[in-house]
């Protein structure tokens, strides 16, 4: 077990004692997935999103999605192309540099064995129950980004808790889809804006049953 990931899991614990000891709720944190999806449900690498420009009023609602968590979750492929993109940044390059540089950021990944963005930790491969740890030790949002692999697992295990789709008029074909091709699901829509340049922006959550 990585240095990092027995951290986790002593923070993890940790937590639960202490809680249980103060006879208090255990409290969840809320897993959000922030997608840039076509029409036919491809998240690919997005630069097919430049032909539409960047909205202000989009901006303002990532915005306030990151300001919704309190730690990161992310794939490998995607933890080391954000690494090199937003490392280096400030907050006078862009808001979201202090977000993405001082959260804690929990990487899902059977490969990678050293992290070096800071506030980084390795969680190993893919485990619902890990995930459920995680949740479970963080007081709030998870913001989760790209990591398609990683987002099609914890939708199969019923484990994602908001869908942020900014879903773009454009069909691409062929390239990996966000929703896994054996696992039906049912969401219920908690928000839907439609933007001046022609982009969709949906919040859903996991539909629930009676």
């Amino acid at each position: 077990m990585s240095n990092g990931r027995s951290q986790f899991v002593e923070k993890v614990t940790g937590e639960h004692v202490a809680a249980e000891n103060r006879k208090e709720p255990l409290t969840m944190g809320t897993i959000k997935a922030h997608e840039f999806m076509s029409l036919d449900g491809v998240i690919d690498a997005p630069t097919w999103t430049f032909d539409y420009g960047f909205e202000p009023a989009m901006g303002q609602d990532i915005g306030n999605l990151m300001s919704s968590c309190e730690a990161i979750l992310l794939g490998r492929n995607t933890y080391e192309t954000f690494e090199p993109a937003w490392s280096t940044r400030t907050a006078d390059d862009d808001p979201g540099a202090p977000f993405m540089n001082d959260s804690t950021k929990y990487v899902v990944s059977s490969t990678l064995k050293a992290a070096t963005w800071s506030n980084s930790v390795i969680l190993g491969p893919y485990n619902p129950e890990t995930i459920r740890q995680l949740k479970g030790g963080v007081d709030g949002g998870i913001y989760l980004s790209g990591s398609g692999t990683l987002v099609r697992s914890l939708i199969a295990d019923g484990l994602i808790d908001e869908l942020h789709l900014f879903i773009y008029p454009l069909t691409r074909g062929a390239g990996p889809h966000l929703f896994p091709d054996d696992t039906p699901t049912k969401w219920s829509l908690a928000r839907s804006v439609t933007y001046d340049n022609g982009v969709l922006y949906l919040v859903v959550t996991p539909a629930t049953t009676t």
